[in-house]
């Protein structure tokens, strides 16, 4: 029986690595928020926002270590962010405060940013070549079952020893799990390094395809992690029964990977920019079909369009940066591309949360198609600038 490729084993390692660090890190205070906030004497909103610390460190390292990638590949990156993460959860587990939990978030901050989403993307890209689009595919394939596996795994773990042996636990997992398959599975050579160094200057990165891209990123990255808050309550407010409303906000979860799947069971026959279209066309058509909504029907509807809407641009996040950008920039635009995204996703859940509060639903659902549609015309410019540039 032949041995997997390198780039099979590569993916494999990612896919478990993207699992255990995102589910570990991010997702962790969504089981374990309610504990920590009576332990440590911290208000909920308070440990909340270690996760937004989070984001906000890893927007704003994610550019200079556009320069690294390019210049030394994924894999040292990836080994020193596995050590961080490490640190930062052992961090978490043993904070005894405001001060000293903030300060652990700070730490897988920068543990995120050499390890998590951008770095695996452009892992794949290193050692996968000219097939990376439908690794990359398979690699946001996996990513979708974080939460659906980590939230049991956390919540059995807190009930057994308590939320801080879990996130010790889990600071062990990242150490002894993904520190050794990023130095073992990741193309110490990557594709192409040897002609980046032998080039007296990097490839030019254009600005305004660089600007047209960033914006339709961090505006469908606003909308998907900020209108996700409001879900519940909008459904509500269309006339549906709270168990009513649950059950169809539970349905764009699935949605999201069956849109992910689609993308992946295309097998590349569908360009990057015209699913990308597709899918930021389907976000306003969603935010249309729940200011109609008044059956449990209409709302499935929405979670349907909404959540297959989000899991393309998932896709799209990754693979479209090498239609626009040329091979040897993907790492650097890609790094530089995350700062505005994980900005984005940073201000979206406050943002909405206190437009909800003061302005009501229904402002956070028209904030939500307005920012959508800005995402649009933006790839609609950025598709016309290609076009453009082939003819």
């Amino acid at each position: 029986m032949p041995l997997p490729s390198p780039t099979t084993r590569a993916i494999a390692a990612l896919s478990l690595t993207q699992l255990i660090g995102w589910g570990s890190t991010f997702w962790l205070p969504a089981v374990t928020g309610p504990a920590m906030a009576a332990e440590l004497g911290m208000g909920l909103p308070l440990v909340m926002a270690g996760p937004t610390a989070m984001l906000i460190v890893m927007a704003l390292v994610s550019w200079p270590l556009g320069a690294v990638f390019e210049r030394h590949g994924a894999r040292p990156v990836m080994v020193l962010g596995s050590l961080l993460g490490a640190l930062g959860l052992a961090l978490v587990g043993l904070a005894q405060g405001p001060v000293s939990y903030l300060l652990a978030w700070t730490v897988l901050g920068l543990a995120g940013a050499g390890m998590l989403s951008t770095p695996a993307q452009i892992a794949v890209t290193e050692i996968a070549g000219d097939k990376a689009r439908r690794a990359l595919g398979v690699l946001i394939l996996a990513g979708g079952l974080t939460s659906t596996l980590f939230w049991p795994l956390t919540g059995l773990l807190q009930a057994q020893w308590g939320w801080r042996v879990a996130t010790l636990a889990f600071a062990a997992l990242v150490l002894l799990v993904c520190l050794p398959l990023h130095w073992a599975m990741l193309a110490r050579r990557p594709r192409g390094q040897a002609m980046a160094h032998a080039a007296a200057e990097p490839v030019a990165i254009d600005r305004p395809r660089f600007v047209l891209l960033a914006t339709t990123f961090a505006a469908n990255g606003f909308v998907t992690w900020g209108f996700a808050l409001t879900i519940i309550i909008l459904f509500e407010a269309a006339g549906l029964s709270h168990a009513s409303a649950l059950a169809a906000a539970s349905f764009i979860g699935i949605a999201q990977w069956a849109g992910r799947l689609f993308d992946f069971l295309g097998g590349g026959r569908w360009s990057g920019f015209a699913l990308g279209l597709a899918a930021s066309a389907l976000f306003p058509l969603s935010f249309i079909v729940l200011l109609w909504a008044e059956s449990f029907t209409g709302a499935l509807l929405f979670a349907l369009v909404y959540g297959m809407a989000g899991g393309v641009i998932a896709v799209s996040r990754a693979t479209l940066p090498l239609q626009v950008f040329p091979a040897a920039a993907y790492a650097r635009a890609s790094a530089r591309l995350a700062m505005p995204l994980n900005l984005s996703f940073a201000v979206a859940p406050p943002a909405f949360a206190a437009l909800l509060t003061g302005a009501g639903p229904h402002a956070a659902l028209w904030l939500a198609f307005g920012i959508s549609l800005v995402a649009l015309g933006a790839l609609v410019g950025l598709w016309r600038l290609q076009r453009h540039a082939l003819h």
